[in-house]
Parts: structure tokens; C-alpha cells; sequence
């Protein structure tokens, strides 16, 4: 007989019943074992049973247990005549008289995978010629077994996830297109799942622990959600879960929540990592989407639950849809921009609060796109640093923005200011990244103390040796250094002791409102203040729009400034008669 593993079961009786006509038997039962689980199962047997279904649930037992039949077939080597007496509760009412009962191990390796059992009316002997049949058959449903187990691993290993034992890609678009191809079954919820640190665990603490932690929040995901939905990893820190049966937004939504509340709780070894994952729901209509495009929908939303969602949740809608759009033109076109000439630099003044005078200006990228216009940075920066173009964008800003500050200082040899760049933690860790700051002010004849560096407190935090180094060698340029949108970051107190820093930049989000009687916003800025005053840093506000800003600013001390309030960016030509008069009036 052909036999895989689809058609075992299936099998399994006919040759049971082949064999109860050949030898004139009165009984015959396969069971298997499971080598991981050591349990044994009845699959098979002959006559077989009213009402019952093979494999039969009901018979699972232990190899270490109780069960007189496992335990002498995990320990015998050849055929075995058993006596009635011993294992009648086995054999389900066949009277005692109806022996001897012959059992027979099934061993591969080695090691027990199951055993056959046949019995005869009393009275009636079993032949050599039958017993040595009986091996010769036990010896056949072995390898067929052996083959059935390999096909089964094979299977499992074709739609699981190694590391979690989770569905695999392949696994869950065949479940989510059969989903999605019954009409009835729907709506379908798709869940994205997307976790956010994954890459510090493997950096700071080694690849082992990164995986620890993806096989606790794959415990954690099976906890929380129901028997029957469907849990995916795609690899690295994507997973997806599927929920059975019709749903709707706000059930998708409380699993989501229930997710993230659980994976919140869990103890991290970097504890100071504070958004821990985010998820993008996609509800799928059967018969009008196919299972690839829903699971882009929902990775889709959860790129954006990350930009822009308060909740770190994010349902896939129209909004979402063209802002992926834009997404994906920018991740096709963004080289060609950089290497082209669709780039340009705005510059936004900052001044002193108490006289106008204009102390420095940040040159911030825009893209000229040929058909959505002038894309603002929040449009293609994100692109650029998840496709590493970030350190490439940075030199192009920095390499432009130092040429404009020399045409500047051509027309106008007596200004004096700095120009503030901002700069990616992928440009400060990139390997001589002083040495490419020193070549661009060696070429256009700008002085180290005119360059100000903005770096994030991400990217302070990412890699403090290597930053330190960095810094103290930008220092030696004379080149000044700023921590941009103070507040909202990780670093800790002591990274101003270690790092070689000159100002924070108070991020805008606690001056906007200032003034406007929010006393959060007014202790943070003060505590930012007194913090760079006792460092001996300079200040400087961000988001600067309303006189009372200004007012609630030079009482605490802060007397430098950007913002709408004083001036938007605008491009350089704007710039340069900015700086011939010197001062804003605001």
C-alpha cells in the first residue's frame, strides 16, 4: 500500500482488518507513542468500535504510567504472548477466555514508537509461520510510521516558526486566504504586530536574549488570546494573529489593548525603554481583498501606529492608505533626490530674546517632489533612517548647509553666526564621522566654532562610548554641540557629565503653550533651565509662538529662541536679507 501521512489513518484499519482475515483473529489494535510527549495512543483497531473515533482521545496515556501494555511494549524486543488476565480492562470486554493476546513492539532506533496487538479465540495456537509474520508486518508498520513521523516534521517545520513553534508566513496566508474566501466568515481581524526594541536587547545585550524575549512575548500573545485564533511570527519582531470567527472593530481592538497591556507587564532588562510594541489592525471583507494585500494593511497601520498614534494602536483606514502612498514613492525616489537636485535647505532664525538680534540659524531639508511639492522633513526622514540613507541625507545637508553659510559670510564679511545642522545616529556612530565634518569645513573655509551639531538624546543613548569619542573629537574642531529636543528622550543626568556638550534645545512641545497656564510645561522648562545652567550649557526654546512664551522665557532665564513667533523657516535668498538686517522685530 502507498501510505503517507494524510492517508495513514485511513490506512491503518485496512491493514489491521487484512490481517484479522489472513490469520483468523478475533481482535487487533495499533497504538502509537509521541517520543516528545511520551504519551501513546490508540489509532487503530479491529473490529473497530461503535461511536468511537481513531485516533481515540480517550486512550491516551503515559509511557511512564500505569498502562500494562505501554509499559511491556517500552520494554520488550520481540513478540510477547500476554495473558488475559492481566490487561482484560484493555481490550474493552473481550472476555479472558478469548487468549492468548499477542503483542508486538513497534522500535525504531532503539527506541518504542508503539505496538500491534492481536488476539485469538482460546484453543486455537499461534503458528511460528504466524508469529514470524506478525515481525515481518510489525517491521513495515515501523518504517511506515517512521516516514509518517518525517513527513510530519517536515510539514510542521514547512509552516511553523522555528524559535517560537508559532505559524510561519506561508501558514498564515493559507489559513487568512481560506478565511477570506468564505463570504460568511467575515469580517476578518487582522492583527500587526510590531515590537520596538527588539534591536537594543540584540545590541546591548546579545542575540540569546533577544530571542528570550521573543519566545516570552510569544507565550505571552498564546495567554491572552482564544484556542482558535491564529498566532503568527513572520521572523525578527513582526507577529500576526489573526482572530477567529466574524468580529469587529472594537473587539479587535480590546485584543490589541489586552496585547500590549500584557506585553507592558512584562520585566525587561532595559526598563528604561519605555514604548515596548505598537499594533495595526486591518478588518479584511471576504471576497474583496486577498490575504497578501490585508497583511500589508495591516503592517501599514502599524507603521503609523508608531508615528502617530497616542495608544500605539492604529486601524488601517483612507488616511492611512495615502499616507503609505507617499511612503512608498518617497522609499522609491529618496536616493534619486539626495544625488539630484530636488533637494533644498530652509533656515529658521534664532535670536536673543531681549534685542532681536539673530544668533544662529538651523537648516532644516525640504524636497522639492516633482508631484506632491515641497515635502516637509517628517515626510522622507523616517524613510530615510529605516533605509539607511540617513548618514547620506546627513552629509548632503551638512556639505550644503556649510557652502550657503560661506556664500553668506562672501556677501556679508562681517556676520557672526553659527548655523545649527541636525544630525542622525547613524551619521555619529558612522566610522570618521569628524573626520568628514573637518574635510567639509576645510572646504568652504568655516571655522569649527561657527558648525553647532543637533543630536537626539536616542542617539546619545544608543552607543555612549563610541558617542563619547565623537564628540570629543568634534570638539577638538572647535565644532559646538547640541542636545536637540531636550526632554523627550532617554539620557540620563550623568550622560551630560560623560559627553562633551554645549547646549539643549528645549524641545517645543513645552513652549508652545507656555504662558498659557499649564504648570507641567512651566516646571519642565525651568527644570531644563536650572539643569543647563548648573552644567554651565547654553538654552535654547524651540516652538516659540506667542509673546507670553517669550515673557514666561527671559523670566526664567532662557534668552535665546526659535520659533514661529520670530520667524518660519524660509529659503536661503529669505535668509540672507534676514542676516543683512541683523534683527527681527516680534
Amino acid at each position: 500500500m502507498r501510505v503517507d501521512a494524510e492517508s495513514a489513518h485511513e490506512t491503518y484499519p485496512a491493514i489491521l482488518r487484512g490481517l484479522a482475515c489472513e490469520l483468523e483473529l478475533d481482535f487487533a489494535f495499533l497504538r502509537l507513542t509521541d517520543i516528545d510527549t511520551r504519551t501513546c495512543v490508540l489509532v487503530a483497531e479491529w473490529p473497530p468500535r461503535i461511536g468511537i473515533t481513531y485516533p481515540d482521545p480517550s486512550t491516551v496515556a503515559h509511557r511512564d504510567g500505569p498502562d500494562p501494555i505501554l509499559a511491556l511494549a517500552a520494554t520488550m524486543k520481540d513478540v510477547t504472548v500476554v495473558s488475559a488476565g492481566d490487561i482484560a480492562e484493555q481490550l474493552d470486554g473481550l472476555a479472558p477466555e478469548r487468549v492468548p493476546l499477542v503483542v508486538i513492539p513497534l522500535v525504531s532506533g532503539g527506541v518504542g514508537v508503539g505496538a500491534l496487538g492481536f488476539a485469538k479465540a482460546a484453543g486455537r495456537a499461534w503458528t511460528d509461520c504466524e508469529l514470524s509474520s506478525l515481525r515481518s508486518v510489525a517491521e513495515l508498520m515501523t518504517q511506515l510510521q517512521a516516514r509518517v513521523n518525517a513527513e510530519n516534521r517536515s510539514r510542521f517545520v514547512g509552516s511553523h516558526d522555528d524559535l517560537t513553534g508559532m505559524s510561519n508566513r506561508r501558514a498564515l496566508l493559507d489559513h487568512l486566504s481560506a478565511r477570506l474566501e468564505e463570504p460568511r466568515c467575515g469580517p476578518v481581524a487582522v492583527l500587526f504586530l510590531d515590537l520596538d526594541q527588539l534591536k537594543s536587547l540584540n545590541d546591548f545585550l546579545g542575540h540569546l536574549t533577544g530571542d528570550e524575549y521573543i519566545r516570552d512575548v510569544a507565550d505571552i500573545v498564546r495567554e491572552e488570546l482564544g484556542s482558535e485564533d491564529v498566532i503568527a511570527r513572520l521572523g525578527g519582531d513582526e507577529f500576526v494573529v489573526v482572530l477567529a470567527g466574524p468580529t469587529d472593530e472594537f473587539v479587535a481592538n480590546l485584543a490589541a489593548e489586552a496585547i500590549l497591556k500584557a506585553i507592558d507587564g512584562m520585566d525587561m532588562p532595559l526598563a528604561d525603554l519605555r514604548r515596548r510594541a505598537r499594533i495595526g489592525i486591518m478588518m479584511a471583507q471576504p471576497g474583496r481583498i486577498t490575504a497578501e494585500h490585508a497583511l500589508r494593511c495591516a503592517d501599514q497601520a502599524a507603521l503609523f501606529a508608531k508615528i502617530g498614534s497616542t495608544d500605539n494602536i492604529e486601524h488601517f483606514t483612507e488616511s492611512v492608505r495615502a499616507q503609505s502612498e507617499l511612503r512608498s514613492d518617497v522609499e522609491v525616489h529618496l536616493r534619486d533626490a539626495i544625488e539630484g537636485d530636488a533637494l533644498v535647505l530652509y533656515y529658521q532664525p534664532e535670536v536673543d530674546l531681549g534685542s532681536g538680534k539673530i544668533t544662529a540659524v538651523e537648516a532644516l531639508v525640504r524636497w522639492q517632489h516633482p508631484v506632491r511639492g515641497l515635502l516637509p522633513p517628517s515626510a522622507f526622514i523616517p524613510v530615510a533612517e529605516a533605509t539607511n540613507l540617513a548618514p547620506e541625507l546627513g552629509r548632503w545637508v551638512l556639505d550644503t548647509a556649510c557652502r550657503t553659510l560661506s556664500e553668506w559670510k562672501s556677501t556679508l564679511p562681517s556676520l557672526d553666526i553659527s548655523i545649527r545642522v541636525n544630525v542622525s545616529p547613524a551619521q555619529l556612530v558612522e566610522h570618521d564621522f569628524a573626520g568628514t565634518v573637518e574635510a567639509v569645513l576645510r572646504r568652504y573655509g568655516v571655522g569649527g566654532p561657527q558648525l553647532c551639531l543637533e543630536i537626539t538624546e536616542v542617539a546619545v543613548v544608543n552607543d555612549v562610548d563610541r558617542t563619547r569619542k565623537t564628540l570629543q573629537s568634534l570638539h577638538q574642531l572647535g565644532v559646538r554641540i547640541a542636545i536637540d529636543d531636550f526632554g523627550t528622550g532617554y539620557s540620563a543626568l550623568s550622560h551630560l557629565k560623560e559627553l562633551e556638550v554645549d547646549a539643549l534645545k528645549i524641545d517645543r512641545s513645552f513652549v508652545t503653550d507656555l504662558g498659557a497656564g499649564d504648570a507641567n510645561d512651566l516646571a519642565i522648562v525651568e527644570s531644563v533651565v536650572g539643569l543647563a545652567d548648573a552644567f554651565g550649557l547654553d538654552v535654547i526654546a524651540e516652538g516659540v509662538e506667542t509673546t507670553a512664551a517669550v515673557d514666561v522665557l527671559l523670566a526664567l532665564g532662557c534668552t535665546r529662541a526659535q520659533g514661529y513667533l520670530i520667524s518660519r523657516p524660509v529659503p536661503a535668498a529669505e535668509t540672507l536679507e534676514l542676516l543683512r538686517a541683523g534683527t527681527i522685530q516680534f
